[in-house]
């Protein structure tokens, strides 16, 4: 018999879980109430599993991004298609899935060109009720309630439950008055808006929402306000939230790429973060410096160029300072390869790297001192405050940090799969590596663990006056050769500015990538160590770009790991080929979502042109999957146990009823 089921508990049993029992019973405080949310959750448990979308890498592209919510990767067209079949013509299919993905401002452009709007609103209004049922179809009623707009979930809820001829009338009533009443427009768009919520249940994002596109604070936003989601934390994530909870040298990595990539209206428009101190030191110490290795990835015109490529510049030796200072007070970092300031012959230009002296590109030097290279200049260390205050003071970005926080982690298991972003760190026989955090040595689970406590420890005490060391824990997880969120022995910064010879360039991979992705039994292994198993068990990692184009494919280890990450980010369309996956998790199975890339949210209003979303990989259930076999399913069957033992209390008298 189930645990959760009704059985006969003894009066001492009972008395246990008083205390608990009586605060679970200001909730449901009769008989009559707790029966009733038994039979609801018992209900639930036999329901089909809602739908999870997993999407990673989305680097800022907030437009590609959105549109993949809205179109649901690909399903939006899928159930208009299973609804209505050859019933309507394909340019109406057309333009009704543009209308679910973008309500107003589609409506905005039809109603222009249209002659008879009442006749429009009519057909629009039958057909998206059709559809909305269909979405509503897997869920209880009350689960359908909570994704309604409230000013309209009354009638939305008398249009999904009433169908038949017998109701025809009913129904064309209901919309004929919302027509004459002009509450049409409204009305759509919350139709609209209810669909799809209801076709994604949930949403998890594998890892870096930031870096490399343009608005990355869009996608927090949106994220913010999404209606059930988790975010695994990537290394350019843990990038901003370093920088949020104070570490300078990830303020300056931070600060850099943005310069890189002229990502400057997130800094500066979004967060509020001002970059003038930087440029007005940048000018003063680089004035005659054309800075020719700090250009921008992206087209930037005259004099603005100029400035950015000497901030860029200016910045870069800030972080490497920075970063010296770090390694040198975490010797058991074992990442002294990294200091490279004092393997510099100043005079000559050159640098010795493994023995091996290499001309530098680049010699201008005017902040560095040759006996102190890793001391930041006076004025240095005044931008470096400047930035740091107006960094902690973003309240927007304080806000969207708070939220990768509260709604983030290292790792998640959720329904038999293994979510996580880069890799697990092993050695070459394929054993956990090992690595000291706070003085206790960990691999595996518990080094994500440790990483995991040690970051949300730094964000909690980034207002102390005094720097905590705790937060160079978070700049180890941005490079470090055992971060599970970076993978890679080093990152060569220093060498791809400064040295030609592409051999200083190489960053190599942890033994992970090739042990893991090719063997299932290593996959296994990962699995078993994080209380996983069994067949319908998987890993879903990001962060390593899929290089279609080549011929790689997202599927690892026979089916076992999926990489998700197909370059969402417009810089990476040239390396994959393509424009990003979605891995879809239903009652069903999983199916694997290719996307292309995505012209733009203006071309998909006006010429109704979708992103093209094709299949690649679908993975059956022996049958489909209920409620009752998924963590939410546990939680809800020990929700049951609960009340059941309240039910118990209730009837022997333990506990009062409250009429």
């Amino acid at each position: 018999m189930d645990n959760y089921n009704h059985r006969n508990y003894t009066k001492e049993e009972l008395e246990k879980d008083i205390k608990y029992l009586r605060l679970l019973s200001d909730r449901f405080q009769t008989i009559q109430a707790a029966s009733t949310e038994v039979i609801n959750l018992e209900a639930i448990l036999n329901l089909p599993k809602g739908t999870e979308h997993f999407l990673s890498d989305i680097h800022g592209e907030y437009e590609t991004f959105s549109h993949v919510l809205a179109n649901a990767s690909g399903v939006v067209r899928k159930k208009i298609e299973d609804v209505f079949g050859k019933n309507l013509r394909q340019k109406d299919k057309k333009g009704l899935a543009t209308l679910i993905y973008y309500p107003e401002e589609k409506m905005d452009r039809v109603l222009k060109e249209e002659d008879e709007p009442e006749e429009w609103f009519a057909i629009t209004l039958q057909r998206l009720v059709v559809v909305a049922r269909a979405a509503a179809s897997k869920y209880t009623r009350s689960k359908v309630r909570k994704a309604m707009t409230p000013d309209f979930s009354y009638i939305i809820d008398e249009l999904l439950n009433e169908s038949g001829e017998a109701k025809e009338e009913y129904v064309n009533s209901i919309i004929s008055t919302i027509i004459r009443i002009d509450r049409a427009e409204a009305f759509i768009i919350a139709l609209c808006n209810f669909i799809q919520r209801l076709l994604i249940d949930q949403l998890h994002i594998i890892g870096d929402i930031y870096d490399r596109g343009p608005s990355a604070e869009k996608v927090m936003d949106r994220l913010m306000h999404y209606h059930s989601v988790d975010v695994q934390w990537g290394n350019h994530d843990i990038l901003w939230m370093g920088s949020a909870s104070g570490n300078p040298a990830l303020i300056a990595n931070m600060i850099r790429i943005s310069l890189r990539y002229n990502n400057l209206d997130t800094i500066e428009d979004a967060y509020g973060i001002t970059l003038m101190p930087l440029a007005t030191m940048a000018i003063r110490q680089y004035e005659n410096d054309p800075c020719e290795l700090f250009d921008t990835k992206t087209d930037v015109d005259g004099k603005e160029r100029d400035l950015i490529k000497k901030m860029h510049k200016a910045i870069s030796i800030i972080q490497f300072k920075l970063e010296g200072q770090i390694v040198q007070r975490n010797p058991h970092f074992s990442m002294d390869d990294r200091l490279l300031l004092d393997k510099i012959e100043y005079t000559k230009g050159t640098i010795t790297i493994g023995g091996k002296t290499y001309q530098l590109q680049d010699t201008l030097f005017p902040t560095i001192d040759p006996q102190n290279p890793y001391q930041l200049s006076e004025e240095e260390e005044q931008v470096m405050e400047k930035l740091t205050n107006s960094i902690k003071n973003s309240t927007r970005l304080q806000q969207h940090i708070g939220f990768l926080f509260s709604h983030g982690s290292m790792y998640l298991k959720f329904n038999d799969n293994l979510l996580y972003h880069g890799c697990i760190p092993m050695d070459e026989k394929g054993r956990f590596g090992s690595f000291e955090i706070e003085g206790t040595t960990c691999s595996g689970k518990q080094l994500c663990d440790q990483f995991d406590r040690v970051a949300r420890k730094a964000h909690q005490h980034r207002f102390q006056k005094s720097y905590l060391p705790t937060t160079d824990y978070l700049w180890y997880l941005w490079c470090g050769p055992m971060s599970p969120l970076y993978g890679k022995t080093k990152m060569a910064t220093f060498e791809r500015y400064f040295i030609a010879e592409k051999e200083t360039h190489s960053e190599g991979k942890n033994p992970y990538y090739d042990l893991v992705y090719d063997n299932e039994t290593y996959c296994d292994a990962i699995l078993k160590e994080f209380g996983l198993g069994g067949s319908n068990s998987h890993i879903i990692n990001g962060h390593v770009p899929v290089k279609v184009k080549k011929g790689e494919s997202p599927i690892k280890a026979g089916g076992k790991l999926f990489v998700i990450d197909g370059g969402m980010a417009k810089p990476y369309h040239s390396v994959t080929g393509v424009s990003g996956y979605t891995l879809i998790y239903n009652s069903y199975g999983l199916v694997l979502v290719e996307h292309e890339y995505f012209e733009s949210r203006l071309t998909a209003i006006n010429d109704e042109k979708d992103i093209i979303s094709k299949q690649i990989y679908i993975e059956n259930n022996a049958k489909r999957k209920k409620v009752r076999e998924t963590d939410i399913g546990n939680s809800i069957m020990a929700q049951i146990g609960d009340l059941s033992k309240l039910l118990a209390a209730y009837k022997i008298g333990l506990i009062k009823e409250r009429f």
